[in-house]
């Protein structure tokens, strides 16, 4: 059988072990070092220079950090867009808060605002006060987020972006991770960039930054024995780690470049078959990594399905992933309330995440092509 194709491997450029040694070499192997300053730094000035960063073991420690430094604690209400990975949820369930779930729209697939205003006017009415939002420029999208960030600010409502799998990705001209009064990016080893596991918390003020890496290592106060007056978290990145974001970042726009390919790819591929729609930037405020692409099905075309062209793409070899399940229909939170119709459940039980690895040949191409074109009898 052909080797694997897989969805989004790691794609490491070989200089990572450079940083990694210096790490050994200084012995500065502890979630403090050289590598962990120089990594924040890089973060910062590609995101364009004027907010804070903290690099952390996780995309899901950034999001907890988010939400205890909002503020969010038991009995808060946090809208949450319900088609996205479950880390957010789980984050709003770690502060004993309640995830108010909000349907998607149809041309990013992300929080649709409309739907999003309807949740916060209901959730008033009923004596409630949601507290923050969390947004997700979701498979490197980004989202309406003039609309979202006009509702946050009508109702006095605390932003927080989940900009996890869109760093490098822009709207208006303007990097992802830098709209929210919090944003996180995830270093996860199937993301854009990697440094196998990891995240940053984007922090508006160096106040806030340094508030969020106290947390982060245990909230030790100033002593010479262990004192804590504040509850804290083992959180922080390792200064090895950092060592391998370091070498990453620098190839970050190929690394664009190459997944903004396969997009187009894909697009050229799909072009002819009616049944099919690949996502695609909306008009040109919208720059997308395209960390993933991802299609849906036209239901309407009873001939052809999902399941079927991930059971193709597999018997070849090729990995491919339904679109994120909706958290309102997850069995573990189904109690929580839902406001929307069906635009992302409909995009769970059509859509396909393809092949998207910024290290994809020509070779690999024309394999996923046959299938497909297979498939779709082309």
């Amino acid at each position: 059988m052909s080797s694997k194709i897989w969805l989004s491997p790691p794609h490491l450029n070989g200089h990572e072990m450079e940083y990694i040694q210096q790490a050994f070499d200084s012995n500065w192997v502890a979630p403090v070092g050289e590598n962990i300053d120089e990594f924040e730094e890089s973060i910062k000035q590609t995101i364009g220079g004027k907010n804070e960063v903290v690099c952390l073991s996780s995309g899901t420690a950034a999001l907890h950090l988010a939400l205890i430094m909002a503020g969010i604690s038991k009995g808060d209400e946090v809208l949450c867009q319900s088609f996205t990975f479950a880390a957010a949820a789980n984050t709003i369930i770690y502060q004993r808060a309640t995830p108010i779930f909000i349907d998607s729209e149809p041309s990013t697939w992300n929080m649709c605002p409309a739907h999003l205003e309807t949740a916060i006017k209901d959730r008033i009415a009923r004596g409630k006060n949601p507290k923050a939002i969390i947004f997700v420029n979701l498979y490197g999208m980004p989202a309406k987020i003039d609309e979202i960030i006009s509702i946050a600010k009508k109702y006095n409502l605390i932003l927080i972006e989940d900009a996890a799998e869109s760093i490098g990705s822009t709207y208006k001209g303007k990097s992802c991770g830098t709209f929210g009064d919090f944003a996180i990016f995830s270093f996860n080893g199937n993301k854009i960039i990697t440094t196998s596991g990891g995240g940053a918390l984007i922090c508006p003020n160096l106040s806030l930054k340094q508030k969020a890496i106290f947390l982060a290592t245990q909230a030790k106060d100033e002593a010479p024995h262990y004192q804590h007056s504040t509850i804290g978290y083992n959180y922080r990145m390792s200064n090895i780690l950092a060592g391998i974001g370091r070498t990453q970042i620098k190839v970050l726009q190929e690394r664009i470049q190459n997944r903004r390919a396969n997009h187009q790819f894909y697009q050229n591929l799909f072009h002819t078959i009616n049944e099919v729609k690949v996502l695609e930037e909306p008009n040109i405020n919208f720059f997308s990594n395209f960390w993933l692409t991802t299609i849906h099905i036209n239901k309407a075309y009873s001939n052809f399905k999902r399941e079927a062209l991930f059971t193709k793409l597999a018997e070849a070899n090729i990995e491919s992933k339904p679109l994120w399940k909706p958290m309102h229909l997850q069995p573990v939170f189904q109690e929580y309330p839902y406001y929307g119709k069906k635009v992302c459940e409909n995009l769970f039980v059509t859509g396909l995440c393809l092949p998207s690895g910024s290290n994809l040949s020509n070779k690999d191409k024309e394999r996923i092509a046959n299938v497909i074109s297979v498939y779709f009898n082309i």
